[in-house]
Formats: structure tokens, C-alpha cells, sequence
């Protein structure tokens, strides 16, 4: 019998989310069962449909959560590291999906179905992570370069993701590749480069 009463709508949303984001951590989005998040809770799964409307909504609050300790991770990250924040940034992507590789896929694996729209609050906190990657660039670059830094910073997403996917997927070991995040670093610095990027480790040449 669920325990309707024990909590107040917003008391469920937090425990539904959290409980959801443990199970999705330790089983991945082709076995997560929203069933088994609500009955950890106590509750029926038609809780998770009276809080959050559908299952649909549930994944895109967990993977929003992941979001937010994604972006938190990469901030500390940033701060404990060194001067070379480009280096620092690169390796801290990395370090998430390859530490979280469940979370991490769900994130790109769960597509949202036709007419679906993200809620605002959700699309704030993805948005997050996205900001830190262009603030970061755009400290990097000289401040004459007429990079477009929207374009830019999520084409380097890009190209960071596909090496991290590779790297998850055990496609680069198959491929012989033993330094994935030295590569994507590498293709990270060479477009970066074009746009007038140098390494902290490289003096600027006079203007």
C-alpha cells in the first residue's frame, strides 16, 4: 500500500529523483524501471506519474540532476587545477562520463519524444555546463580573436563527446588507441590554435 500521505509533493519529487538517479547509476537507461524507483520510495508507480506526469519527465529531472553535479565537478576542478584550464577542462569531461558511464549515457541516450518540451528549469541547468565550457574558451582565446564562440564551444563539445563515447564503449582499446583524452586534448589545441589559442606553457609572441 503506498504511503500517500507521508510526504508533500515536492518531499516525493526529490526522493523520486534521487532514488532514480541511484538506480539509472547502477543499472542504465535500458534497465531502469520506473516501477522499481517507486517502489523503493514506498510508493506505487503512479506516483511517479501523478508527481512528475510521465516517466519521460522523471529521466529528464534525473538527468538534469546529473547535469548539475557534472558542472559542479567541473568547476572544482577548474579551481584545484593548474593554469592549464583548456587541459584541466578536457580531462574533467572525461573523468565524469568515465566515472559515471551509466549516467553519463543516459544523458544522450534518452531521446524526448515528439512535442515534448524541456522545462525551463531543466534546460537552465544543462545550459550550465555549456556556459563553463564557453567562458572557459573564451578566456583562452586572445582578446583580438574573432572566434564565434557559441559555434566553437559546442563543436569542441563535440568532438570531446565522440572521444569520450569511443573511450566508454571500449571502441578506442579495439582500435589500438591507449590515450584517448591525450587525442581529444590534442584536436581540442589545434582548433583552438586556428583561433590564436598557446598552451599556458607557450609565451604569447609580442603584438
Amino acid at each position: 500500500m503506498g504511503r500517500r500521505s507521508d510526504h508533500t509533493r515536492a518531499e516525493l519529487r526529490e526522493m523520486l529523483i534521487s532514488l532514480g538517479h541511484d538506480l539509472l547509476a547502477e543499472t542504465g537507461l535500458a534497465r531502469f524501471s520506473g516501477r522499481e524507483v517507486a517502489k523503493q520510495a514506498g510508493y506505487s508507480v503512479g506516483t511517479i506519474y501523478h508527481v512528475f506526469g510521465s516517466l519521460d519527465h522523471l529521466i529528464v529531472a534525473i538527468n538534469s540532476r546529473s547535469f548539475e553535479i557534472w558542472a559542479a565537478e567541473l568547476r572544482e576542478r577548474l579551481e584545484a587545477g593548474g593554469p592549464d584550464r583548456i587541459g584541466t577542462l578536457v580531462a574533467a569531461y572525461f573523468a565524469f562520463a568515465q566515472e559515471n558511464p551509466h549516467l553519463w549515457s543516459a544523458i544522450y541516450e534518452h531521446h524526448l519524444p515528439d512535442g515534448f518540451a524541456l522545462p525551463d528549469a531543466d534546460h537552465s541547468k544543462r545550459e550550465t555546463l555549456t556556459a563553463i565550457v564557453e567562458q572557459e574558451i573564451r578566456a583562452a582565446l586572445p582578446p583580438a580573436s574573432d572566434a564565434d564562440i557559441f559555434r566553437l564551444s559546442r563543436s569542441l563539445v563535440a568532438v570531446v563527446h565522440g572521444h569520450c563515447s569511443f573511450t566508454v564503449t571500449g571502441s578506442f582499446a579495439l582500435m589500438g588507441v591507449d590515450d584517448p583524452l591525450g587525442c581529444a586534448l590534442a584536436r581540442v589545441r589545434e582548433v583552438l590554435a586556428a583561433h590564436g589559442y598557446r598552451p599556458p606553457s607557450t609565451p604569447r609572441q609580442a603584438q
